[in-house]
């Protein structure tokens, strides 16, 4: 699934408009002193901790505004009004957002641990409050009145409480509105199989998965399950009818959901992260069983997520999971966000692998690093290396030189394709708008 809307036909989620990385560390109230250096103080120190702060720099101005009786909501309304992805409270810092991938704080006095956890214990139920605190972390999500979603994180920061919330669309967007490959509302037409969609935190995939299931909702009748933690997008019965199970207070854990849900009589099973070896293993079985199942992993190409999913296992079994895994996978699309050369946003940029009998041999052959050049030399079936889309966009002028090089997996052969595409009469980025 703003006062400042992207350049885009529809506004996108802040989920794959504004991606994340991990929470920003709460900074010290005075930076150390340089190795070697006597230790900064008086006046020195004062501006040392103004030249730390210049990389997040402060949204307002004026004297910062009191933190005293204010409750999460007013800050979770400028996350919204902004089109922000997320927010970050903690102690000893004033409320951070990210906005456009850009952290910036917002004109606020520091918060003290006690206002932390004050803000933060009012949105949460006692026994919540009671599991947090036997375990120091806690997932969950929260409604803001008729405006929008929020995945929060709940943790321990240096002994105070600190949280992360992530903003979720209330509408689901549709894969054309994110950008996506059409080929993605294409592989939801398949009637079994495994489909992984993979990347770094931050990359969207909740907001893609979120758009085939939508997909297929709209348009297939279907008994969709979803095993979430927590639940993101909120889907409504259309065509199918849709179950969503949380983490906690639906299930015990996504494998117990897996095992029971092949009793439920679904069609189309969400699990929303393989994150164990007993989880991976039932996602296999459940497509081995008839079932289209859509799994998130933490991967960052088609190659490594075959090998991840093997090397959790003995190795005693990793054969055995070889050829299950090579007769049942379907698809594997890796995804990543860029910002876009000019204006606001981001762009996704997507590596897309298709079980072909070649690539089923590969797998079963244990010779996953040939994936790559397979995936390359087979566009005519639908198939985009990373850096082929890379390439791509770059010639269409959506990213820069600099970030396709960033983000690509080979430099050398990045280089050589884009010069090709001028070869071939495609005029210069810088020659467009």
């Amino acid at each position: 699934m703003e006062n400042k809307p992207p350049q885009m036909p529809s506004p996108l989620p802040a989920d794959l408009v504004n991606p994340t990385g991990p929470p920003p560390k709460a900074e010290p109230d005075a930076p150390l002193p340089p190795a070697g250096g006597p230790p900064t103080t008086g006046a020195a120190t004062e501006a040392a901790s103004v030249e730390g702060q210049s990389a997040a720099p402060r949204i307002g101005a004026g004297q910062p505004k009191t933190l005293e009786d204010l409750h999460i909501d007013e800050l979770l309304h400028v996350v919204v009004d902004r089109n922000c992805s997320d927010l970050h409270i903690c102690a000893h810092s004033e409320p951070v957002i990210r906005e456009d991938g850009a952290l910036k704080r917002l004109n606020y006095e520091k918060f003290t641990p006690q206002q932390c956890q004050r803000m933060l214990y009012e949105i949460v139920s006692d026994d919540q409050v009671t599991r947090f605190e036997q375990t120091y972390e806690l997932d969950f999500s929260y409604q803001l009145p008729k405006r929008a979603r929020f995945r929060v994180n709940l943790y321990r920061d240096r002994g105070a409480v600190a949280a992360a919330f992530r903003l979720i669309s209330n509408r689901i967007p549709t894969c054309r509105e994110l950008n996506l490959p059409p080929l993605l509302e294409q592989l939801t037409e398949k009637p079994r199989g495994l489909i992984l969609v993979t990347g770094p935190t931050g990359s969207g995939k909740s907001t893609s998965l979120a758009a085939m299931i939508h997909f297929i909702n709209l348009n297939k009748s279907h008994h969709i399950i979803t095993i979430e933690d927590p639940i993101e997008y909120l889907h409504q019965h259309k065509q199918s009818v849709i179950n969503q199970r949380e983490l906690g207070s639906d299930t015990k854990s996504f494998a117990n959901a897996l095992r029971a849900c092949l009793r439920e009589d679904p069609d189309v099973l969400l699990v929303g992260e393989m994150r164990d070896t007993e989880t991976i293993a039932l996602a296999i079985t459940a497509a081995e069983t008839g079932h289209l199942v859509f799994a998130t992993l933490h991967t960052n190409n088609a190659a490594e997520s075959i090998d991840r999913i093997i090397d959790v296992f003995p190795p005693g079994q990793q054969e055995q999971i070889r050829v299950q895994l090579s007769n049942n996978i379907v698809a594997i699309v890796a995804q990543q966000l860029l910002p876009r050369a000019s204006g606001p946003g981001r762009v996704p940029v997507n590596e897309i692998m298709i079980a072909s009998p070649a690539i089923r041999n590969l797998i079963r052959e244990g010779k996953t690093h040939q994936i790559p050049s397979m995936i390359q030399t087979s566009a005519a079936m639908g198939m985009m290396s990373m850096d082929q889309c890379l390439r791509d966009l770059y010639m269409k002028g959506v990213i820069t030189m600099e970030e396709a090089l960033t983000r690509c997996q080979n430099i050398e052969e990045l280089k050589k394709m884009i010069n090709l595409g001028g070869a071939q009469g495609a005029p210069p980025p810088t020659a467009r708008r």
